[in-house]
């Protein structure tokens, strides 16, 4: 069923043995245990990847994302790389690294670029390359891949995308230069082009070069398409061996990878590019199936299928394709919290579904020496991580919980429109508990003494919606989000949601939506009018001048929160999009509020500025919190038995799915 995804690919000198990609990710790793970036490729390359490609090296002393970044640049450089390429090639795979100049596009005070202009996004301004150091630099890319070469590497990538130092050269948004390098377009593309050629000059024709292509800049100020494939063909001339799709600058006020992104929402650019070359072009951005990937294939959208992300959620997953076992993949859900946002937060990444992720080394799973029989309450996201991983290692595990289907919260959370991606999620763990004899008793409530036989006892029964003190609290108007999402009560026009955390933003989003239509998270050409995205690829960058699709709210919203702060939402790479689409949407945002009580008149309120009003509403949401539910906890006890507090029963300030599974799995794994 996945005969083109399966299918070696022949470069001439060299062959993959499938079409996938495992994409460029920054892990941290890089900067300072290249020992564990060995293992973690290393899994992947045993768990089938066809090629995979390194998080970003720095080319040269003017060219580190952030100061102390890793670089490749000199012999010893080269040398401490072995012990990646050794790794990966007894795992019989195969390896490319990333060469980056951030240019503009770093958090370093040092930074060069093609013009004086600082990015809207960091805070740094940079100094313009003279003429001399413009050679400098494509020298430096020329050696940084010669020490590649030296290192072990089977190839390079280039990255030419995303807004750094290459993808500036392109555009008058970065290089305002009038010299050889800049100008018109010809001598803006010199550079990208001379850097290929120089390479390709140092490695021999033996050697994968991999370029980043940003095929859709998604600004305004951004290349033509009808230059991006000028630059495609020229790049051909000079040696590349293999196109990657790279969508959107950084700077882009659209999303790219986010989980609000359709799955292979962008194939159709990569499309176009791959008409007009002759060697393969990779597509990538929000590609985690293996039904999905084949489509893309078999429509002739792309040769190959570049996917980072997905391989932090499962290094097996092509195995398991190959092996007729979907249903087992863990999926990536996109939600970048547990990879961008630690990346941007500057703390290792891991992935929120697969805690093992870039920990390959001390979270291990080894069978255990002591079968304990083993009671878990609670079939969300906490109780399922550890449950499927205690079983995994040989405990005998019973799941409880008194609803009739195990996920938890996550059956919420999979209604919200564009978090459909749970699905897979609790899809994962149902095939898992099958796969390691976990006996599930669904539908039913237990008391302590119905768990005093267990060697050991996992409470992960959640949360309890916190109370309100609000006059009016228990007025007919008044429900909690649970009454909503998971009970379906009915809910009027007009709508007042009290908390503006995650759950608030969820549920506005939820209630924003027209549920007869298509969601702009599954439907490409809806995603895109949406946000202003030309796919007729007449507008410069795919933007210019198209105006985003007004998608009106459902229902009047008001979304408040007592914080005078912005309502931004949870997440640092993701929480502006769900700030975008609520205003997008004619959602009213009110941070600094006083709610004063409930009546039939509706929610009475005190602004910022101190003006009262009254929000004529007919219905007040409560997301203003959660407690630990541990109503077992001192029952157990009685018995002399301390059961083990996970997830949400044993923090829930914030419900957070990353730390359950990750404290699931942890505990699941020393018990």
């Amino acid at each position: 069923m996945h005969d083109h995804l399966l299918a070696p690919l022949d470069l001439g000198f060299t062959t993959l043995r499938n079409r996938v990609i495992m994409g460029s990710m920054h892990t941290g790793l890089e900067d300072f245990d290249l020992p564990r970036l060995a293992a973690y490729f290393a899994r992947r390359a045993e768990g089938g990847v066809g090629l995979m490609i390194t998080g970003g090296f720095s080319i040269s002393p003017d060219a580190p994302l952030a100061p102390g970044s890793a670089e490749i640049i000199s012999d010893s450089d080269a040398e401490k790389h072995r012990v990646i390429t050794d790794a990966v090639h007894a795992a019989d795979g195969k390896i490319v690294i990333q060469l980056l100049h951030a240019g503009r596009q770093a958090w370093n005070p040092n930074m060069v670029a093609p013009s004086a202009k600082k990015s809207p996004i960091y805070p740094f301004t940079p100094r313009e390359l003279t003429p001399e150091e413009v050679e400098g630099e494509i020298d430096n890319f020329a050696n940084a891949a010669a020490k590649a070469q030296k290192a072990g590497y089977d190839g390079i990538e280039v990255m030419g995308s995303e807004g750094y130092l290459l993808n500036q050269f392109l555009t008058e948004r970065g290089n305002e230069r009038e010299d050889e390098w800049g100008g018109d377009f010809a001598r803006r593309m010199r550079f990208p082009v001379e850097v290929v050629r120089r390479i390709r000059a140092a490695v021999g024709p033996n050697f994968i070069i991999v370029y980043r292509l940003s095929m859709l800049d998604l600004v305004p100020d951004g290349q033509s398409f009808d230059e991006v494939i000028e630059l495609a063909k020229a790049l051909e001339a000079a040696g590349v061996t293999i196109f990657n799709t790279g969508i959107g600058w950084h700077e882009a006020q659209i999303p790219t990878i986010a989980t609000p992104v359709p799955r292979g929402a962008y194939t159709w650019v990569t499309r176009k590019v791959r008409e007009a070359v002759s060697i393969p072009v990779a597509a990538s951005n929000r590609i985690n199936m293996p039904d999905d990937a084949e489509r893309i294939l078999a429509n002739g959208d792309a040769d190959l299928i570049s996917m980072a992300r997905p391989m932090l959620a499962d290094p097996d997953w092509v195995n398991k394709t190959a092996e007729g076992r979907t249903n087992e993949i863990n999926t990536c859900i996109g939600c970048n919290q547990a990879c961008l946002d630690n990346t941007f937060n500057m703390l290792l990444s891991s992935c929120l579904v697969n805690p093992q992720a870039c920990h390959e080394t001390e979270l291990v799973y080894l069978p255990t020496m002591a079968k304990k029989r083993i009671a878990v309450v609670g079939a969300g996201p906490a109780g399922l991580a550890f449950s499927s991983v205690a079983a995994e290692r040989g405990h005998d595990v019973t799941l409880f919980d008194g609803a009739s289907e195990i996920g938890g919260q996550f059956n919420i959370a999979k209604q919200v429109p564009g978090k459909e991606e749970f699905h897979e999620t609790i899809r994962y763990f149902g095939a898992m508990l099958d796969k390691h004899g976990v006996k599930r008793q669904l539908g039913q409530r237990v008391s302590a003494d119905d768990l005093r036989d267990f060697d050991e006892v996992v409470l992960a029964t959640g949360i309890v919606p916190r109370a309100l003190e609000l006059e009016g609290a228990d007025h007919a108007k008044v429900v909690s989000y649970l009454d909503v999402l998971r009970d379906h009560k009915p809910v009027g026009k007009r709508v007042a949601i009290i908390g503006a955390g995650g759950i608030g933003m969820d549920t506005a989003e939820y209630l924003s939506h027209d549920h007869g239509t298509p969601s702009t998270s599954t439907d490409i050409d809806a995603f895109c009018r949406f946000w202003g995205i030309d796919q007729t690829l007449q507008a410069r960058g795919g933007v210019a001048g198209v105006a985003p699709e007004n998608m009106p709210s459902a229902r009047e919203i008001y979304l408040l929160q007592r914080k005078a702060k912005k309502i931004i939402g949870p997440g640092k790479t993701t929480g502006w999009i769900h700030r975008a689409t609520l205003i997008a949407k004619g959602v009213n945002l009110m941070p600094g509020i006083q709610y004063e009580k409930v009546d039939d008149a509706g929610l009475h309120i005190r602004l910022a500025d101190g003006s009262a009003k009254v929000l004529d509403v007919d219905q007040v949401i409560i997301c203003a919190g959660q407690e630990p539910q541990r109503e077992l906890q001192a029952g157990l006890q009685a018995l002399g038995k301390q059961p083990h507090l996970i997830g949400g029963a044993d923090v829930a300030a914030e419900l957070d799915a990353k730390r359950a599974i990750n404290q699931g799995a942890r505990l699941a794994a020393e018990i």
